[in-house]
């Protein structure tokens, strides 16, 4: 009987400790030996704000969102002038720019020629063109397994660029489509 009353208090000592030594790491109920699982979800998400360059007086959102290994993109955009505009990711996420040239480059982590999404070979900032019709708006959709939000630099669309052109991508111009003027910027930020 002595024993199982020690083997109880035993227990009972090595269970209060464990307690205290997660109340002390701020967990309290928590063991300290198994830590807590990740939160549920998985999902993450970024956005841009487009804001007018190059004197026009366009505007939009960009919206990424990535679940199950890929990225959504979803590009809204008014006030542009009616027809194909293209849209690009730029390797800096700098919009200081009234023409937006301090966006840099379209990114191209592999260092491929300029082309048209999909069809090999693209930058991987190649996104295409955004039809804007009579009413001066326009959107776009995307969905990529080649992006990240805040994965590999070399797929991580965060502290990028989204830019809007003046003119169509015509897919074969190098390095930048013959796309014309910068008349949008929104820098990728992580969203909480």
């Amino acid at each position: 009987m002595k024993r199982i009353a020690s083997l109880a208090c035993t227990a009972t000592l090595a269970l209060g400790f464990a307690a205290l030594v997660s109340f002390a790491q701020g967990k309290p109920g928590a063991s300290p030996i198994e830590p807590s699982p990740p939160a549920a979800g998985g999902v993450r998400k970024a956005a841009a704000i487009i804001e007018a360059r190059s004197g026009s007086s366009m505007k939009g959102t960009a919206e990424f969102t990535e679940q199950g290994g890929k990225v959504k993109l979803e590009i809204r955009i008014e006030g542009a002038t009616p027809g194909p505009h293209a849209v690009h990711l730029h390797e800096k996420g700098d919009c200081s720019d009234p023409e937006a040239k301090s966006a840099g480059g379209h990114w191209n982590p592999t260092s491929e020629a300029h082309g048209k999404w999909g069809d090999s070979p693209f930058h991987h900032g190649d996104i295409g063109n955004i039809e804007v019709g009579a009413d001066r708006k326009g959107s776009h959709t995307l969905e990529t397994d080649l992006w990240s939000i805040g994965g590999d630099p070399g797929t991580d669309v965060v502290g990028r660029s989204v830019v809007v052109h003046a003119s169509p991508d015509d897919f074969k111009t190098q390095p930048t489509g013959n796309a014309g003027g910068r008349v949008g910027c929104g820098v990728i930020e992580r969203k909480k």
